[in-house]
């Protein structure tokens, strides 16, 4: 069965936004190799799944009604 996911918690979808900005960097100093580039999107996406489930929890604390069974049927 196929794994989901978020998108912001997909290694590729990092990997190609830091593909895509690598040679923008290169015009400002900054120079990153493959390595790097590899390593800086599984980083991204841990703490973009991280962040997920931190908003996830405060979204639950402040919700205003309750989850439960028969909940959103009348």
């Amino acid at each position: 069965m196929l794994e989901v996911k978020q998108w912001y918690q997909s290694k590729t979808v990092w990997g190609a936004v830091i593909a895509m900005a690598a040679p923008l960097l290169r015009h400002v100093g900054v120079e990153m190799g493959l390595a790097e580039q590899a390593d800086l999107a599984d980083a991204l996406a841990t703490l973009a799944g991280a962040l997920g489930g931190v908003l996830a929890i405060y979204g639950r604390i402040k919700a205003t009604r309750s989850i439960g069974p028969g909940a959103g049927s009348n």
